[in-house]
């Protein structure tokens, strides 16, 4: 999805902001089935190239701050998968504004380094490949929490340190492969704009690409989570059952320490299942539908869901590092007004 909407919007876009010669109206045309150098649409590409600009520097703000308080707090040691999903998407937001603010400044791309810049900054394949690798993290932290919480006895006996950088080293290295793999052989440059992106391929390899990128990062996404959510929330209650059984009129601290860990893996599970399938859903259909011709390239549309699938990017990070009180803690002593209140707070202990 990432790098389908990414190589059609530097199609579109340098359409919009620049004079196309004919040669690159045929690209053009051969990407998104329609010319779109009206300049009318201009004025309000430029508007939604700017939403998309702010998406950008937010999400890397706050992935940028997530990292500090983990660092600051201890927890990129303790909790991996957790801090290399905020390090992926800081560095995904992170170079798609400067791929962004670059291409709103229409600069032009000539010679070998041209090529080269093109190749690994404005064809997106760097933040692509931080985009891919993220979702890959987000299925690994699923199916680590999966595995800690259900498989308890196993994953102390087995699930070893090196087994978790190994799956974050993964992370980085399927990323990379993917994008490069798709912008390698499609990058070229024509009158100075960088174009790659899969609108190289055939009629028949687009559709092929469209469906395995949707699938594999989309629907399947979904399944992992609902699947691993799902029994992870089985076993909880049994617990939660199993405890109360044993428990004595007068013993309901354990019952109520279990119930407040069940209430907080099913908002996690909500969060993170619902959010994904609302932002993700709509980029991942529109990529599928233009890939199939079903529905043609609109620039506006495009700019609005990337901007709505970043979103997760944004709020992905506060939903896995601030459930823990280390992290919130320094958070919250970057407030002026919350200082005098953090002693409170540490009272709490880590989680």
């Amino acid at each position: 999805m990432a790098s389908e909407l990414t190589s059609t919007m530097t199609s579109v876009q340098h359409s919009t902001f620049e004079d196309s010669t004919e040669t690159t109206i045929k690209v053009i045309q051969q990407t998104t089935g329609s010319s779109m150098t009206s300049s009318s649409s201009r004025t309000t590409s430029f508007y939604f190239t700017c939403m998309v600009l702010i998406v950008m520097v937010v999400g890397a703000a706050a992935n940028g701050l997530v990292l500090y308080a983990m660092v600051v707090s201890k927890q990129h040691k303790k909790q991996v998968l957790i801090f290399n999903q905020n390090v992926l998407d800081f560095v995904n937001c992170l170079i798609t504004a400067i791929v962004v603010s670059i291409q709103l400044s229409n600069f032009s791309v000539r010679g070998t380094g041209g090529y080269w810049l093109c190749l690994i900054l404005l064809s997106h394949a760097i933040n692509s490949a931080a985009y891919y690798g993220s979702l890959i993290n987000l299925a690994a932290i699923s199916i680590e929490r999966y595995l800690k919480i259900v498989h308890h006895v196993w994953a102390n006996n087995n699930l070893h340190n090196w087994i978790i950088y190994s799956v974050m080293g993964f992370t980085w290295i399927s990323g990379i492969v993917i994008s490069a793999a798709l912008a390698i052989p499609s990058t070229t440059i024509i009158n100075g704009v960088c174009y790659s992106g899969s609108f190289s391929l055939s009629e028949m390899g687009r559709k092929i690409y469209g469906i395995w990128e949707c699938v594999s990062f989309y629907v399947i996404m979904l399944l992992i989570f609902f699947l691993c959510y799902g029994r992870i929330l089985m076993v909880i209650r049994h617990q939660s059952k199993v405890m109360a059984a044993h428990s004595g009129q007068g013993s309901n601290t354990t019952q109520d320490q279990s119930n407040k860990m069940q209430t907080s893996i099913i908002k996690t599970m909500i969060l993170v299942c619902v959010l994904f399938a609302i932002t993700a859903g709509p980029a991942s259909v529109y990529s599928l539908l233009i890939n199939f011709h079903v529905l043609p390239a609109d620039l506006n549309g495009l700019y609005v869901v990337w901007a709505f699938a970043y979103v997760y990017m944004c709020t992905n990070p506060f939903i896995y590092a601030i459930k823990f009180n280390p992290v919130k803690n320094v958070l919250l002593g970057l407030i002026p007004c919350k200082k005098s209140n953090i002693q409170g707070f540490e009272i709490g202990g880590n989680t």
